[in-house]
């Protein structure tokens, strides 16, 4: 890899920083001996295996083996390049980075740039055809007519794909695009038994899809006449992922930040007419169900969002799911409930963005505020059954409220609304409230159990294998031991990754590094090395060992190993063999070979 960025310019930026303190803005770390711990961001788990160490500033989950330093950590965590997670650390620091550096890095180490240059040439010319060609002319008032200004046009770059079957195909293919890796892209499609590729959206107002950093990946299409699909979008791709992706976060996060709420929306015509009613803090699912990744993408910038979806019942259904999701990710949830039958873009043009901003998003249920009114509308209140039924259901969600002071609030509004003996009501609670930590404490213990076998189904090392590993771990904090090894063992290491690992240790200190092994970590480029790197510079190591100690380990690679190895190839042989000469040299070889062992 080129590094335009130099690498005294990384290193300055990882030594004004803490590890603990930037992982604290993205996970809850808790002190534990010497390191911090908490859970993992990279993998579900419900009992905390995620270490990071300040001393040595790295860190590393024992659960799937995610590690580096904090370099790594937000490349991984928020899907950044390198250059790009070294931009974004350097704004924390006193730090400055040419950005003409960090561009030419990012297009040189991205293997799909074609495919980010050929979506961002596509909504140029999509957004031209719309504002300035009589082929967008139809686009333009239908747009105007629904309210959206040349304003809301330019911020959401929306745009028009003409009514043809090879405009930007051709419009690309002139431009030096080849037409099947832009197929391949999804901005085209293919059709026939040839798979010719041709204009995927046609005759449709576009609507640029933007990655974390701000980049077009895809389109969502609207027709403008009756036509099915309604919407078309972009397929999923290397570079588009519906459920890692929010629409229109990019540009909505900096507001987002500033009031520490986010409204959730079902797509992006509603986030755009919600901006045209001043929410300028929204963002869109677009129309899939509710992410884990997506929740925490949220909760990394607010502590509370307002979940604004449409006003039927697969829409309060969709609210009462995604809720769940985002409350287990740690975020306060309100919803804006709208009127049956209307999605917030008809509410807006009945009623006003004034009116759906102040009375909708400004006025927001509570969530037991919002399971109260939709277990009602299935019911009809005026019969004693469904009165019961309802008050069955609440009591159910009131016994699952982590506060014994909200129990009682809601509680006593049962009572309130249906003359119910508050006393009855609360013996009820009781047994909801034992059935719901049972099912709780199932739960946890089945996480854990899972957990627990994922741990066991590793394989343990061996003794070889551990010397290996330890030795490696005594290289990465000591040049004097990497010199020894250097001398002694050399390339005779057995397994691949150690070997592999020994190598660029070699190599980095010969190229007048100091042991350092955040600063190792983040010269090893193979992913996969740089996890095993992680775990390894983890482990609680003497940095002054004796000689001796490194000869031990030394001998148990060099002359230990084979021994062992050779003893095991001879105990095979032996189960395999009938001849009786045979098998008498095998057992001459095998005393020889456990008498030099002992030795």
């Amino acid at each position: 890899m080129s590094r335009h960025i130099p690498e005294e310019t990384v290193e300055a930026v990882r030594k004004e920083l803490d590890i603990v303190d930037v992982i604290s803005e993205y996970v809850d770390l808790k002190k534990q001996g010497r390191n911090f711990s908490g859970l993992c961001p990279f993998h579900g788990e419900k009992t905390p295996s995620f270490s990071v160490s300040q001393e040595k500033q790295l860190y590393h989950c024992f659960g799937c083996g995610a590690g580096g330093n904090v370099v790594t950590f937000v490349m991984e965590y928020e899907g950044l390049s390198f250059p790009e997670a070294v931009q974004q650390l350097a704004g924390k620091t006193s730090v400055e980075i040419p950005e003409e550096a960090v561009l030419k890095e990012d297009e040189e180490e991205n293997p799909r740039s074609s495919w980010y240059k050929g979506h961002e040439l596509a909504a140029k010319l999509y957004h031209h055809l719309l504002l300035e060609s009589p082929e967008g002319k139809r686009a333009r008032e239908y747009l105007r007519a629904r309210g959206f200004t040349r304003k809301m046009i330019e911020t959401f770059q929306i745009g028009f794909a003409p009514e043809s079957w090879n405009f930007l195909t051709d419009f690309l293919r002139k431009r030096g695009f080849e037409p099947d890796d832009m197929a391949e892209a999804g901005l085209l499609a293919r059709k026939g038994d040839d798979g010719r590729p041709f204009d995927r959206f046609r005759g449709r107002i576009m609507f640029p899809i933007w990655d974390k950093r701000g980049k077009v990946i895809a389109f969502g299409g609207r027709v403008l006449d009756e036509g099915s699909p309604k919407y078309l979008n972009s397929p999923e791709s290397d570079v588009f992922n519906k459920g890692r992706l929010l629409y229109h976060f990019h540009g909505a996060r900096p507001s987002i930040r500033r009031k520490n709420e986010a409204v959730l929306f079902e797509g992006y015509v509603d986030v755009i007419s919600a901006y045209r009613a001043g929410i300028e803090h929204g963002t869109g699912s677009l129309g899939t169900a509710l992410s884990q990744e997506q929740a925490r993408m949220i909760r990394r910038n607010a502590d509370k969002v307002i979940l604004c979806f449409d006003g039927d019942n697969a829409g309060r259904q969709a609210s009462w799911k995604n809720a769940d999701i985002l409350q287990a990710a740690g975020l306060e949830v309100a919803v804006a409930m709208l009127p049956q039958g209307m999605d917030p873009d008809d509410y807006i043009q009945h009623h006003g963005p004034e009116r759906f901003a102040e009375t909708i998003v400004g006025r927001p249920l509570t969530m037991m505020e919002f399971k109260s009114a939709f277990l009602k509308e299935s019911k009809n209140m005026d019969m004693e059954a469904d009165q019961l039924k309802y008050v069955e259901e609440m009591l159910k969600e009131i016994a699952a409220l982590p506060k014994a002071i909200e129990q009682d609030h809601y509680l006593r509004q049962l009572q309130e609304e249906f003359s119910l003996s508050y006393d009855v009501l609360k013996q009820e609670l009781g047994e909801k409230i034992k059935n719901t930590v049972k099912a709780r404490t199932k739960q946890k213990k089945a996480a854990i159990q899972t957990e627990s076998q994922q741990h066991a189904g590793r394989r343990l090392m061996t003794a070889d294998e551990r010397a290996e590993s330890d030795l490696i771990s005594f290289m990465m904090h000591s040049q004097d031991a990497a010199a020894f090894v250097e001398e002694r063992v050399g390339a005779s290491f057995q397994q691949e990754t150690f070997q592999a690992l020994a190598a660029l240790l070699y190599s980095y200190y010969a190229a007048g590094n100091e042991s350092d092994p955040a600063a190792f970590i983040s010269s090893v480029e193979d992913p996969g090395l740089k996890k095993e790197a992680a775990a390894l510079a983890m482990k609680q190591v003497h940095q002054d060992l004796p000689e001796q100690v490194l000869e031990d380990y030394a001998d148990q690679i060099l002359h230990r190993a084979p021994i062992k190895r050779r003893i095991e190839e001879l105990q095979d042989l032996m189960k395999r063999t009938s001849d009786v000469e045979e098998l008498k040299q095998y057992i001459n070889q095998l005393v020889e070979l456990k008498s030099k062992l002992h030795s």
